[in-house]
């Protein structure tokens, strides 16, 4: 009988053993998931800083610049975004796709509807550029993962100049309708942003 007593002694030792690893193992990946959500604080005050930097360098278009680049905008979104919902393998890649599609529809409808009570009356022209049209041509011709990244680093890039664009003009843009839609618009770009650099990282 007295040997029982070492054999539960080990017994007990193990099972403490054991808890103390995974206590460690809990604590290694919650300092692991913090570590990554300071990194992913800094990367977006870094990223921040550089939009404030690029804003402050940006002269402040007229209303006609400023809706044909957000029609040419919402244009490019919508078709790369289409590319995106047949080519991305990722399902995130093509549910953001797919949100992409509604939300740049929704706001080719409201600048155009806010163009139209400016005086005079303003009309965007939707027209891609020869660059827009390059890059379409060259994403559609990839697919799969290969797709997937392209097509988020490219969005992180068309939605940082997109809230530069509406951060200036809903500032000091020169017409009030103008204004009031960029900056309506706004939240919802840098909440797109937001959600491209989660999905680009």
């Amino acid at each position: 009988m007295k040997r029982s007593i070492p054999i539960l002694s080990a017994a007990v030792l193990t099972l403490a053993l054991a808890g103390c690893g995974d206590k460690t193992k809990a604590d290694a990946e919650t300092a692991a998931n913090q570590a990554e959500q300071a990194l992913d604080s800094a990367g977006a005050m870094a990223s921040n800083v550089a939009l404030d930097a690029q804003q402050a360098l940006s002269p402040t278009p007229a209303g006609q610049e400023f809706i044909d680049r957000m029609a040419k905008s919402d244009a490019y979104e919508i078709a790369a975004a289409k590319l995106a919902v047949t080519n991305a393998s990722s399902q995130s890649v093509k549910d953001f796709a797919a949100e992409m599609i509604k939300a740049h529809t929704d706001s080719t409808a409201r600048i155009k509807a806010a163009a139209a009570t400016a005086n005079p009356a303003l009309t965007p022209n939707a027209e891609l550029t020869a660059d827009q049209q390059d890059d379409l041509a060259d994403l559609g011709k990839k697919k799969g993962a290969e797709f997937d990244k392209d097509y988020i680093d490219d969005q992180v890039d068309a939605h940082e100049d997109a809230v530069v664009l509406l951060r200036d003009y809903s500032a000091k843009g020169d017409t009030p309708a103008l204004r009031t839609v960029a900056g309506e618009l706004l939240p919802t770009v840098q909440g797109h942003l937001d959600h491209a650099r989660k999905l680009h990282q």
